[in-house]
């Protein structure tokens, strides 16, 4: 079976995806495929999207061998330091992609949604770069504790607008965003922010992002000696980091293992369904509707997954673990103490997954692991203190 491949004409992997929308957001995704792929086959759009990323998002980012980790685990850990972008995480090198996409097609406002708020930076960056209006909805819940993130944005120029519906999270920033796309689609670019929604979506945002994983793949090859690593893992929410780094693996003999929170865990504990535009598994009653999610992450606080991982899970491909609050901030702890890394709160759950089954066997002492590190800690540095202050 071939992975992580071009999706069907409807936009389908496997039994998941396609395009549930109204129907008149369904020409705009048509639209947007269309100038995708045009923009695919243009070697000087190409040539423009790899110098940006070169020359102000700073790629490519190394592979750091974690020394005192994994002589503490018993296993070999590697990680991926998107950490080390402009902006401090993965989002850039999608909104870029985006961006100059939303130029192409003469789009001169930009809207968004975020959760953890690196997202709603990244886009803001990008709209500052490239003169474009920008506009970025976020839950209530998320503006409290991602203050810096907001602050950033409006310092980069964005307009940041509350959501106070539902459970004032990433799902409701999203319902928000796509009514805003709805009512203003033809001056108004969405730029979508992970591997989830309507095709072409997660498509095209996986694309956009496997450069994390190609990058990998080469790095991790000159490290050990022409070999792949034995087990390659990344945190998922909606799954863009998760979905890069996996499209350099997906043809080569890696365990891929994602892992989600475990008050969300769509994969884990979800059925399929539909939630903004495509299916997936997700969190959901017996009556159909959508359930809340929750995690200590903002980022991860979303009920669903985007529709190519729920196929890499129900083909058994990859495999989706979760991490709980209480041992994601001890993982924080450990990185830190160990290899002077703080990592963001999303991948601290990559993390935490990593030191359970290093130390219960589960990845076998001697193993080589790649870990995407997503995202740095500084947004999320207020939130900790207050979490690990003594009570």
């Amino acid at each position: 079976m071939t992975f992580m491949a071009e999706p069907t004409p409807q936009g389908r992997f496997g039994e998941f995806g396609g395009r549930f929308l109204p129907e008149a957001l369904v020409p705009a995704c048509i639209g947007l495929e269309k100038a995708f792929r045009s923009a695919g086959g243009d070697a000087s759009f190409r040539e423009s999207y790899a110098t940006v990323l070169r020359d102000y998002a700073g790629r490519p980012t190394p592979v750091t061998e974690c020394r005192r980790l994994s002589e503490q685990l018993g296993v070999r850990v590697l990680l991926k330091r998107e950490d080390l972008t402009h902006t401090g995480s993965h989002k850039i090198n999608n909104v870029i992609g985006q961006t100059l996409l939303a130029r192409r097609m003469g789009k001169p406002r930009v809207i968004a949604e975020t959760g953890a708020g690196q997202h709603g930076v990244a886009t803001a960056t990008a709209c500052a770069l490239f003169g474009l209006e920008c506009v970025v909805y976020m839950g209530e819940v998320d503006i409290h504790r991602q203050e810096l993130n907001v602050f950033r944005m409006k310092l980069l120029g964005a307009e940041v607008v509350p959501v106070s519906s539902g459970s004032r999270t990433l799902k409701d920033a999203i319902n928000d965003a796509m009514r805003d796309w709805l009512a203003s689609v033809e001056t108004t670019y969405y730029c979508l922010g992970s591997v989830m929604g309507p095709h072409p979506y997660p498509w095209m945002v996986r694309e956009l992002q496997r450069v994390v994983g190609e990058e990998a793949h080469a790095q991790c090859r000159a490290i050990l000696d022409g070999a792949d690593p034995d087990y390659v893992v990344a945190c998922v929410g909606g799954g863009s980091n998760a979905a890069g780094t996996f499209a350099g693996f997906v043809d080569t003999g890696a365990r891929l293992v994602g892992v989600e929170a475990a008050g969300g865990a769509a994969v884990g504990r979800g059925v399929p369904g539909v939630v903004h535009g495509s299916k997936s598994f997700l969190l959901q009653d017996e009556h159909g509707q959508v359930l809340e999610a929750h995690s200590i992450s903002a980022g991860l606080d979303y009920p669903g997954v985007g529709p190519e991982h729920a196929h890499l899970a129900a083909s058994g491909r990859a495999t989706y673990e979760s991490a709980g609050d209480q041992e994601v901030l001890d993982a924080l702890q450990l990185l830190a103490r160990t290899e002077g890394i703080i990592p963001a709160l999303e991948p601290a759950h990559a993390v935490a997954w990593l030191v359970r089954a290093a130390r219960a066997g589960t990845v076998p002492a001697g193993s080589t692991v790649l870990l995407t590190m997503s995202g740095r800690g500084d947004k999320d540095a207020e939130q900790v203190m207050s979490l690990l202050r003594p009570r």
